[in-house]
């Protein structure tokens, strides 16, 4: 039978669905990341137990998949110092004349509409492992101080 006379399925012209990335490196988090993590899991688990159109499930599961891999491989992140800007610390910071406070959060967590950064953030990596009063230079070639580490 020639293709031009082949009834093609409708799940041919769907946009594939692919898995939702998971970011490199390891998956440090908060006390708060990691119970926003376990909620999410159980969110989405309580999810699937009702029943769900196909395609919808099919979303969960897909959903699911991502956050129970981000639970198994969660990890502590050393509770910090306060000495140095690290994982759960509330910094702030000076630049172009303009002061900012962040909290830095594990990848999930991020949130940059409530000042939460993620680890993972070009800002945050130069800034991690610095003290009070040092002051950064940012791959942009602009400068910034640390003006309170919490």
């Amino acid at each position: 039978m020639s293709v031009a006379f082949r009834r093609e399925s409708d799940e041919e012209h769907l946009e594939p669905r692919f898995e939702l990335p998971i970011p490199p490196g390891p998956n440090l988090v908060t006390p708060r990341g990691l119970a926003l993590i376990e909620a999410r899991v159980a969110e989405l688990e309580a999810r699937l137990a009702d029943p769900l159109p196909e395609e919808e499930r099919n979303a969960v599961l897909r959903d699911a998949r991502y956050w129970r891999v981000r639970q198994a491989s969660a990890q502590l992140a050393p509770v910090p110092s306060g000495e140095t800007v690290a994982i759960g610390t509330l910094v702030t910071y000076k630049r172009e004349n303009q002061s900012r406070t962040v909290e830095i959060v594990g990848h999930d967590e991020s949130d940059p509409a409530t000042a939460r950064i993620g680890f993972n953030a070009p800002l945050v990596r130069a800034m991690l492992g610095a003290e009070l009063g040092d002051e950064i230079e940012l791959p942009n070639g602009h400068t910034l101080t640390i003006l309170a580490i919490a």
